[in-house]
């Protein structure tokens, strides 16, 4: 009874900030601009529980699955769109909440792994610790407590380098691109500043909604965030750790409508993608939000949530902070230490937008400040263009991946000069 307490309570905030917002900022005009098809259920249905290679399959390209252990024993699986011989490696890392799912969301000829794999790149998809297809470890449950005791440090020092060392081992050659959004990039960052000789076995980093400084971050699920923080000893004792398991979210995701039935797909869109990430309802195509939300959100620690407040509230890009006493005993410090971002000489390209209420343009021009080789800044030309925008915008083609194309094929070009 308590669990399903919490999880009402969380809903009703959040479906409340959704209303809030919608109440503000929803002009007519946008509400005519949703894509409001109708849906043939059975053709929706036979995509809801397919994998991602089997998905990769179906829609006509080859499809592997690698398996990868860390150095401290979690078991990660990288879905792989092989590429020709002597085809350039590159490697997606999703944000959290999601995986690899993502990056073919959007379907032939318009997700990024498709673009890319057109181009003809071999394309890796990588999963992180504790997601949908990274739930193994080497002696650890998911029942268990210590195999939630992660954050997106962890994330940097061993999930990464393990993802990339077993490319460039595979290839005998280094990444050509490393390819984040969101948390995806806040774990290259921490890996680039950590294990430096790691991150020069890849070419170029393309950032998408980066997530280094978030003290400007906009969204209301800061307020869920904040809860979150305050409650850890009793997400700690109801879910181990994780922070709501898959059956709680199924139960969340069922509570506001998000099903087939049209009539509840839009408070479902509301909940899922504009209230957290930014208002945009002409980019989003409502046809895949069956898809979408029978895949995610996946799973994430308690401890990675904490560690994104503590980022938050701090204004700087450190470590777990773990209290005076126990930084004292692990760092040497009573302060965590600052991860340094300026060490990152590698070439960069920044991908943020102005609508993208996670990743402030404040914070991302931050970022860029502290960044010494930067060859690409760019924000996305449309106002609205929100932080699922990057993988989820129906003209994410035109608006960003062409230009990211582009910009890899130049970098590669130049390093070969």
């Amino acid at each position: 009874m308590d669990r399903i307490k919490l999880i009402g309570f969380m809903c009703l905030l959040l479906f409340y900030a959704c209303l809030d917002r919608n109440a503000t900022t929803e002009s007519n005009e946008s509400k005519k601009s949703i894509i409001r098809p109708k849906w043939n259920n059975a053709e929706i249905n036979s995509d809801l529980n397919l994998s991602t290679p089997e998905i990769i399959k179906k829609t006509g390209y080859p499809s592997e699955t690698h398996v990868v252990t860390t150095k401290d024993g979690y078991i990660l699986t990288l879905h792989r769109i092989p590429g020709e011989n002597g085809s350039l490696p590159v490697l997606l890392v999703h944000g959290a909440f999601s995986t690899d799912i993502v990056w073919i969301t959007l379907g032939k000829g318009k997700a990024l792994a498709y673009l890319l794999a057109d181009q003809g790149y071999d394309v890796w998809l990588g999963n992180l610790r504790g997601t949908t297809y990274s739930r193994e470890h080497i002696s650890l449950s998911t029942s268990e407590w210590k195999y939630w005791d992660f954050s997106f440090h962890e994330m940097g020092i061993y999930d990464v380098p393990a993802m990339i060392t077993y490319i460039t081992n595979m290839r005998s050659q280094p990444l050509h691109a490393y390819i984040g959004h969101s948390l995806g990039t806040s774990g290259f960052y921490i890996m680039a500043t950590e294990r430096p000789k790691i991150a020069r076995k890849v070419k170029m980093m393309v950032s998408f909604g980066p997530g280094a400084f978030a003290d400007h971050m906009r969204s209301p699920t800061r307020l869920i965030l904040y809860l979150i923080n305050e409650i850890e000893p009793i997400l700690r004792l109801l879910f181990h750790d994780e922070l709501i398991p898959q059956s709680a979210y199924n139960i969340l995701k069922t509570l506001i409508g998000c099903n087939l039935n049209f009539y509840f797909a839009e408070v479902c869109a509301n909940f899922l993608i504009f209230t957290p990430n930014g208002y945009d309802p002409e980019q989003l195509n409502l046809t895949h939000l069956p898809f979408i939300v029978s895949h995610l959100p996946a799973a994430v620690s308690v401890k990675t949530v904490v560690h994104y407040v503590q980022v938050i509230q701090s204004g700087k890009t450190r470590q777990y902070d773990y209290g005076p006493t126990k930084n004292l005993m692990i760092y040497k410090s009573v302060e965590p230490p600052e991860y340094n971002l300026s060490s990152i000489t590698l070439p960069m390209a920044i991908y943020y937008s102005n609508n993208d209420l996670f990743a402030d343009p404040i914070d991302v021009k931050r970022l860029y400040n502290l960044l010494p080789n930067v060859i690409d800044m760019y924000e996305v030309p449309r106002p609205s263009f929100n932080h699922a925008g990057f993988i989820w915008a129906k003209d994410a083609p035109k608006l960003l991946y062409e230009r990211v194309l582009k910009i890899m094929k130049e970098n590669y070009s130049s390093s070969i000069l």
